[in-house]
């Protein structure tokens, strides 16, 4: 069995191969139970959290021969851990083979989930953004951001960056290790308002309990990619947004119930589940449309999916 690290898996990733490993896997027929999740009691702090996300498949990877594969993500959630100086989530996925069911890979947990989730958005970018798409917003600066704008970059020809964060000295200096690399002008702003007006793409990874992209905001043919949020009790677009936008989501059961993007509205009537045009499994397939023209607002809403995660999983096995 091989133990493969986050740099092992940074040095053998990228986003152009990924993103069409996952287009494939959406095409393909793979298992995903429902997420088991454990609350661990702890005495003398806040309860822990142990989550255990499931998958297993018989597609073939991108360039290879049919194999089948299960894989299941572990994460724990320590609240507690700030105190002591360590990350309050950390995760470990071990990919076994559907044959014989003996371990093949252990892996960095957090390293595969920062890049399927970036590539998952610019999986659905393939689809919903404009194809001359060359100005992106990214609001967040956190550990996903950076990954978030190279996988945008990846699908569309993106010249110019700007990022916005709560705290201004973390978007410069986000702004500043990014600036100049992959042929991106990359720049931090404290106008929210007025990059989101001025932006072909707009990508969000915040942990935000009130709206920040408003729907006025959204200029013709803009499209928004909402990643964060993924709590009911969280959202980052407001009602205006969703009512303006065609909107497309990663899975429907983890979209409509999961994340507060979707549904809020929803449970306030504003939109309905019919609402969402498509999912990634639909646009993969071709069964739904994505973008229907230059003009159209669009808006791609991700919670996750262990897809991702087993078919990241196996994309490092293949080329590790």
């Amino acid at each position: 069995m091989r133990v493969i690290t986050a740099s092992e898996i940074n040095g053998i990733m990228t986003f152009r191969d990924l993103v069409e490993t996952l287009r494939s896997a959406f095409r393909a027929e793979i298992e995903t139970p429902v997420r088991h999740h454990h609350t661990i009691a702890r005495p003398d702090g806040a309860d822990a959290t142990l989550l255990l996300m499931p998958a297993w498949n018989d597609f073939a990877a991108q360039g290879h021969s049919q194999r089948g594969y299960i894989g299941v993500k572990i994460v724990s959630v320590f609240p507690d851990n700030s105190k002591v100086s360590k990350p309050s989530v950390m995760g470990t996925y071990m990919l076994m083979s559907g044959q014989s069911g003996e371990p093949l890979a252990v892996m960095d947990g957090q390293a595969i989930t920062l890049w399927r989730t970036a590539a998952a958005s610019a999986l659905a970018a393939s689809y919903l953004a404009r194809e001359d798409s060359n100005r992106l917003l990214m609001v967040g600066a956190g550990a996903l951001s950076p990954y978030l704008i190279r996988a945008h970059a990846s699908v569309r020809p993106l010249s110019e960056v700007l990022i916005w964060n709560r705290t201004p000295a973390a978007a410069e200096k986000l702004a500043r290790a990014i600036n100049g690399k992959h042929g991106l002008t990359v720049r931090a702003t404290e106008d929210l308002e007025g990059g989101v007006r001025g932006a072909d793409v707009v990508s969000c990874a915040t942990i935000s309990s009130e709206p920040l992209v408003k729907g006025d905001w959204l200029s013709p043919g803009t499209h928004l990619d909402l990643v964060g949020a993924f709590r009911p009790d969280l959202r980052e677009s407001d009602d205006a947004a969703v009512t303006k936008a065609r909107l497309f989501v990663d899975t429907r059961g983890g979209a409509l119930s999961e994340a507060g993007d979707m549904a809020q509205p929803i449970a306030a009537g504003i939109i309905s589940a019919e609402d969402v045009a498509a999912d990634l499994f639909e646009l993969c397939r071709g069964e739904k449309a994505g973008r229907r023209f230059y003009d159209q607002v669009t808006l791609f809403k991700s919670t996750g999916t262990a897809i991702e995660d087993l078919a990241a999983a196996i994309h490092v096995f293949l080329k590790a």
